[in-house]
């Protein structure tokens, strides 16, 4: 699958027979939404508003396929919730022997049996600006650390065209801060499971 990144925690994965989009809140941070007729829509936080023209809309946990394509949703503790609550929902995507993991705004400590359900991992995306409305780099050091991803792509950092309810950290220091070996900046990621020994950084242009 293709993944393209369009600032704050919005991405896309692609294949010619379907388009997910996930958190497309750009509107509401000054941007044009990307959301098109006959996507699919994941939020990673529930989702009230209605998106007629969408093919699907996902906002909780649970299992489901598309176009040949898995997608377990996930619910767990987000990073501002209480002890007790479980308000954020992470996506697990397999396509054929692809498997992604989009976080959101998560805790940054799951549970063994969040991780169990996680299971192996080749590409994640996980936000690094923090300041308190997400996970900040030290915090996504951690997810890393857990999840054990071969590939690493930041999201919801610093970005002069989107309006952040909070500053975000800027792209060059999170990755200072995680600390991994950093590989070419590219447009579209198109992973093909290669062997990767030790797990790697990129990150994505903006689309």
């Amino acid at each position: 699958m293709d993944i393209q990144f369009y600032g704050a925690n919005c991405i896309t994965l692609s294949n010619k027979q379907v388009r997910f989009v996930f958190d497309d809140n750009l509107a509401q941070l000054g941007a044009k939404s990307i959301v098109k007729p006959g996507d699919v829509c994941l939020f990673s936080s529930p989702h009230p508003e209605l998106m007629p023209e969408t093919k699907m809309v996902i906002d909780m946990a649970g299992e489901y396929e598309i176009s040949g394509i898995t997608i377990r949703g996930i619910q767990t503790r987000a990073h501002m919730d209480e002890e007790t609550e479980r308000t954020a929902i992470m996506y697990k995507i397999t396509a054929g022997d692809v498997k992604i993991l989009v976080t959101g705004h998560i805790f940054p400590k799951l549970s063994e049996s969040r991780l169990e359900e996680i299971g192996m991992v080749d590409v994640m995306l996980v936000p690094v600006g923090g300041n308190g409305y997400t996970l900040d780099p030290v915090g996504a050091l951690q997810i890393i650390k857990q999840v054990e991803p071969k590939l690493v792509v930041p999201t919801h950092y610093a970005d002069s065209a989107l309006n952040f309810e909070v500053p975000q950290q800027d792209i060059e220091e999170a990755i200072k801060t995680i600390g991994f070996e950093q590989g070419e900046s590219v447009a579209k990621l198109q992973y093909k499971t290669p062997e990767i020994s030790i797990t790697q950084v990129v990150v994505l242009q903006k689309s």
